[in-house]
């Protein structure tokens, strides 16, 4: 709505009033119409351990599996910090090869948003997959709670936007050509369970952002989330099954967010 109140807020107050604000629209995809395909296998770099392994860790567990359980049995328990998702997550884009020469996952990294002209405010990822020092390539951002009563979808669509800002002023520095589009991966965390998102960021939208305007075109975002089977929007990746299958989602994402990226790096 051209109308509609903007003012300058970090990601983290980002709600569905701002996506309305800026014109922005999320639509679900089936897995074969995100992915490309319908994801069936898991990568190799995930020991077949893991899949069966039960929470608390088993001592008995190679010591990368080991870590691994340790990580999720701290992201399923409602009495841990917050921050635990975001490191368990990490800790699992790591095992999935996400993170290779030259790039590194950081934990809780805040990047800059200009919004409504104010240059103060940030987005708070959980985790981000960085390229050198003046690209980000990938965005995480969890929810406050395991039942979700704060929805993390227009706080990782802040996060992407403030990420087309963040690479662009790096090429900038480094006396490239700024792109006039970026479509950027990130992956909302409710509980231990991912919902996965390809974000196109145009230099419209961004400059409607930095100026509080609404812009003229819509931007449409797509979204693939993975349903547990027994319907339960707490489960995750505690219980085994579940656990396989979003598996199969995090392999599939890695080629959809390698294609997204390549495109801007």
């Amino acid at each position: 709505m051209a109308n509609h109140i903007r003012s300058a807020k970090s990601g983290v107050d980002w709600t569905s009033a701002e996506l309305v604000a800026y014109n922005i629209k999320v639509q679900r995809q089936s897995a074969l119409d995100f992915f490309g395909y319908v994801p069936t296998t898991i990568s190799n770099t995930v020991h077949p351990a893991f899949m069966d392994a039960n929470l608390p860790a088993d001592e008995a567990l190679s010591e990368g599996t080991c870590r691994l359980v340790r990580y999720l049995d701290f992201a399923t328990d409602p009495q841990r910090c917050q921050a635990a998702v975001g490191d368990f997550v990490k800790e699992l884009l790591r095992v999935l090869g996400f993170e290779r020469r030259g790039t590194l996952l950081r934990s809780r990294f805040a990047i800059p948003l200009t919004i409504c002209g104010d240059t103060a405010c940030v987005a708070q990822t959980a985790a981000c997959l960085l390229h050198d020092a003046f690209t980000i390539l990938l965005v995480i951002r969890q929810d406050k709670t395991d039942i979700g009563d704060m929805n993390p979808e227009p706080q990782v669509i802040a996060e992407a936007i403030a990420t087309f800002q963040f690479n662009n002023d790096g090429r900038t520095r480094l006396g490239v050509e700024p792109l006039e589009t970026m479509t950027i991966p990130a992956i909302a965390m409710i509980g231990t369970r991912p919902v996965f998102y390809k974000i196109p960021i145009t230099q419209q939208l961004s400059d409607a952002v930095i100026s509080g305007q609404y812009p003229a075109n819509q931007t449409v975002v797509n979204k693939c989330t993975f349903s547990p089977p027994s319907g339960r929007l707490c489960e995750g990746m505690e219980v085994l099954e579940t656990r396989r299958e979003i598996l199969k989602y995090y392999t599939a994402f890695k080629g959809v967010a390698e294609q997204c990226w390549s495109q801007f790096i």
